[in-house]
């Protein structure tokens, strides 16, 4: 008797997840020259994609401070999705805060001949389960991005806010650098200000959008590491750093602030940071000039920046002048806390009453024990019907020296 041959079983291979190497550089560069899927969330600092030759160059320094708690060590957080040794994508994340609660996918990279969907899912769940830290995640996808937005919406991340990227040429930065702005109680920054600038950044957010970026009074502070840091960074970048805050003396507070980040040799446009008080937007034309005339000192460049949906006098204002925008995102955020939930699936129908109800059953039988009556409760009245039908109505107890009578007046 012959046996029939088992047909062999196909085996998945398997997706391995590792930290970003050195010779991952060069596969992920290729990787983009292929027409990659990519996604990208607007962010200042290294990007996987577009500064590769920087990271090349300054790999060695960047291993080194992410071997050390500091502030730059999570500059190049990065994680490969390989498959029997083939690079399919990559993953590029930073932390928003201080205290790493919230972090954010600045980068996603995938093979699409692998399956740019399953290879960003798998990359994007590493990231939820491996940072621990995090509590909340963001990511900033442009609208047009119809595959960026589905691997993050089958991944769970929901809608927060609209972003709208605004840039105002430099012939309409001097019209609004002609007039003085009126800014009487303008100061610069410093650490003995960040409790303000925190207040302003509280009251400046709908509470959704405030929980999620978990801020804190820390995150206003400059060390001096970061100050050194910082300095050198605008040496070699050819940029400076100016900022400044409107106080407010009756309520002791915070009404405006404004960063802008010049580029000191006109080889990229200047980028602005503005944060302005719901009730005083008569700031923003002051606010404006004011960093419109710190840019004249400069070689001739467009400045940009950005606007949220819950911001509207900003957007009016920024229309009416005639700044254009230039880039429409949507910020979109996901918790942690879903991970539970998608990692372990239960079925529902299989379920039976006693399974669910079992733990409402007591641990022993009861006891039944005597009703003790502490005094005895009156009695109710009874009416005349009940007298008649052979129920004795209790009489009131008469008083000494008193003498009862029938219905006739006549004695008994």
């Amino acid at each position: 008797m012959t046996s029939t041959p088992t047909p062999p079983t196909s085996v998945t291979p398997t997706i391995d997840i590792r930290p970003i190497q050195y010779r991952d550089l060069d596969e992920i560069e290729s990787l983009l020259q292929a027409n990659a899927f990519t996604a990208k969330s607007p962010s200042d600092e290294l990007d996987l994609a577009l500064d590769l030759d920087r990271i090349r160059h300054h790999y060695g320094l960047l291993k080194l401070l992410s071997l050390f708690p500091n502030p730059y060590r999570n500059l190049l957080r990065a994680y490969i999705a390989q498959c029997d040794r083939r690079l399919l994508g990559a993953i590029q994340v930073s932390p928003v805060n201080r205290t790493s609660t919230t972090w954010r996918v600045d980068r996603a990279i995938a093979d699409p001949a692998a399956g740019s969907q399953d290879t960003g899912t798998v990359l994007l769940r590493h990231c939820l389960e491996a940072i621990w830290e995090a509590r909340t995640w963001i990511v900033e996808v442009q609208v047009s991005d119809n595959p960026a937005m589905a691997l993050y919406r089958q991944n769970g991340f929901q809608p927060l806010a609209q972003m709208t990227y605004w840039t105002i040429e430099p012939e309409l930065l001097a019209q609004l650098g002609e007039r003085e702005p009126d800014l009487p109680n303008l100061t610069p920054v410093s650490n003995s200000d960040a409790q303000l600038l925190y207040q302003l950044d509280t009251v400046s957010m709908p509470p959704l959008v405030r929980q999620v970026f978990d801020r804190h009074i820390l995150d206003f502070k400059t060390s001096l590491f970061e100050s050194i840091l910082a300095g050198i960074k605008q040496w070699f970048g050819r940029t400076e750093v100016v900022s400044g805050y409107v106080f407010e003396p009756q309520r002791k507070a915070a009404i405006g602030y404004f960063q802008i980040r010049l580029s000191r040799d006109g080889s990229s446009h200047h980028e602005a940071q503005l944060t302005v008080h719901p009730a005083y937007t008569w700031l923003y034309p002051e606010l404006l000039a004011q960093m419109a005339r710190i840019t004249q000192q400069l070689p001739p460049q467009s400045l940009r920046l950005a606007s949220t949906d819950y911001q509207p006098e900003r957007e009016e204002y920024l229309t009416s002048i005639g700044a254009e925008p230039i880039a429409n995102t949507l910020l979109m955020s996901r918790s942690v806390w879903h991970k539970l939930r998608e990692t372990k699936q239960v079925a529902l129908d299989g379920l039976q009453l006693s399974d669910v109800l079992g733990g409402l059953q007591p641990s022993r039988k009861p006891v039944p024990g005597r009703m003790v009556w502490s005094h005895q409760s009156p009695q109710p009245v009874k009416d005349d019907h009940h007298s008649q039908n052979g129920h004795h109505e209790k009489r009131p107890q008469e008083q000494p020296g008193s003498q009862s009578q029938n219905g006739n007046g006549d004695r008994p």
